[in-house]
């Protein structure tokens, strides 16, 4: 593998976390600027849905293809590529006078951002040793709880301030100054590297990837809205033979000694499936629960955002503490007990806060929400923390690459399907409950333990079977 002569610097590494951060950052702007957005362009429930899905769909479908053409072409060049689509995607988005022209630059976005980050923890991994090495590590995992904490106060900030009266075009204008930093810099600043043998793009499993998560995404969004037409049941109907295309596709691949985008050989793992089942029950609850509670924060208890921002300021600070303290807890105890050990504490403070819109309805305040929603930031860092080492515990060292790619892909999609889907269910709640959010957060939040409870009960049944094994391997 061919790397730069020399190494990273502090410089080389601020502008590498500074990009993974971007794309972090914008999910949580984006939320808290969603009533705003909804009050500027009259947006309706399942816009505001589509605003924050295909955003995530777009990222989960390039994001293969992301890594190998970083491979391929350089990793510098790539992420400078990545930093200049979100730039331009980020201006597009704050110029857009209609939502079809804001989406259509959100699906700019969750592009550039897939040629971002998979450059990121790559070009780290190949290029530092040691200490640094895990310093640098230790910051990448950490770096979320940081971005989501700026991201909701900044954000609220911006839209509230509404600076030159731009509202919450300050929240995607604020990118473009961060984007023509990092690209003056990184160019000086960030070794370029790359592989020695290209590696080919699966440019059909991508083709179909992204149809696949299409035909799941919009029926499920605008199915309730248009009164299911025939055109949502026949997309629904497609995934099936477009999964079995798909799966033929990288069958034939494989058997030629081609790199499909989702390898067969490795869904058949165990680790890889069990973590689609934390994909799909986790990261899909992950970003509902975010879109539901910004909601309900600013149309159900008429906060402003700079107040439904700070709101998250507790989750995001123990779930930064607690994302630095993962390994440590993982090393001394298992990888099995600290995932469960996530899900409990995550499930109490769902239940906490089930009983504080239940108790305060209406009355609901920021320091109100505070006890529990620690209790599910802390949780939370430390499912996610274990996701990668069960998900890559029967990944060879050949197959590394392939075996993240496929667990990023169905982290990024399920973070994309998870507003689209339960984000419906929250609003028919709240049509249901004559338009009360926090009766139908607390509604929404019981289907999330109940999720929770299934995940639990599948990770006691692959207990056994995985979690051992990888506490083995890693005290190898």
């Amino acid at each position: 593998m061919n790397t730069s002569a020399v190494s990273p610097g502090r410089a080389a590494l601020i502008l590498l976390l500074t990009g993974q951060m971007l794309p972090l950052i914008d999910t949580s702007i984006t939320n808290v600027a969603l009533e705003s957005i909804t009050q500027s362009l009259h947006a309706s429930a399942t816009q505001l849905e589509l605003i924050v899905a295909l955003y995530g769909v777009a990222f989960a479908v390039c994001l293969a293809m992301g890594s190998k053409l970083g491979d391929n072409y350089g990793r510098r060049r790539l992420f400078m590529w990545g930093v200049a689509a979100f730039g331009v995607a980020s201006l597009l988005c704050g110029m857009a006078t209609t939502i079809t022209e804001l989406l259509a630059a959100r699906i700019l976005q969750g592009a550039g951002a897939a040629l971002i980050v998979p450059q990121i923890l790559a070009t780290l991994h190949v290029t530092l040793k040691g200490r640094a090495h895990a310093r640098a590590i230790s910051l990448y995992g950490g770096i979320g709880g940081i971005a989501f904490i700026v991201g909701q106060m900044g954000g609220g900030w911006l839209v509230s301030a509404n600076i030159a009266g731009l509202g919450w075009r300050n929240a995607f204008f604020i990118n473009v100054p961060i984007c023509l930093l990092v690209l003056a810099l990184s160019r000086r600043y960030v070794p370029e590297t790359r592989r020695e043998m290209p590696s080919r793009i699966d440019w059909q499993g991508t083709f179909l990837l992204a149809a696949i998560l299409c035909c799941l995404l919009f029926p499920l969004a605008l199915g309730p809205e248009l009164h299911w037409p025939w055109p949502t049941q026949a997309a629904l109907l497609a995934i099936v033979p477009l999964g079995l295309w798909m799966r033929a596709s990288a069958q034939r691949q494989q058997s030629r000694g081609g790199q499909p985008l989702l390898p067969p050989r490795l869904l058949q793992l165990a680790s890889i499936r069990f973590g689609m089942v934390i994909a799909l029950l986790f990261f899909s609850a992950w970003s509902g629960f975010m879109f539901c509670m910004a909601l309900t924060m600013q149309k159900g208890l008429g906060m402003a955002p700079w107040q439904s921002g700070n709101s998250f300021i507790a989750l995001g600070i123990a779930y930064f503490a607690s994302a630095l303290y993962a390994p440590r807890l993982i090393a001394r105890y298992s990888t099995g007990r600290i995932l469960l050990t996530g899900l409990a504490v995550q499930m109490a403070g769902l239940l906490a806060l089930m009983y504080t819109f239940w108790r305060f309805d209406s009355a609901t305040t920021a320091l109100a929400l505070a006890p529990s929603t620690v209790l599910i930031g802390y949780g939370q860092a430390l499912i996610v923390n274990s996701f990668y080492r069960v998900g890559m515990k029967d990944i060879s060292a050949c197959d590394a690459g392939a075996g993240s790619a496929i667990l990023s892909t169905l982290q990024q999609a399920t973070l994309g399907l998870g507003p689209a889907v339960l984000g419906s269910l929250f609003l028919a709640l709240a049509h249901h409950g004559h338009g009360s959010y926090p009766r139908a957060m607390v509604g929404f939040l019981g289907v999330e333990v109940v999720m929770m409870v299934l995940l639990g009960a599948v990770a006691l049944a692959y207990r056994q079977r995985l979690f051992t094994a990888v506490d083995n391997r890693c005290a190898q």
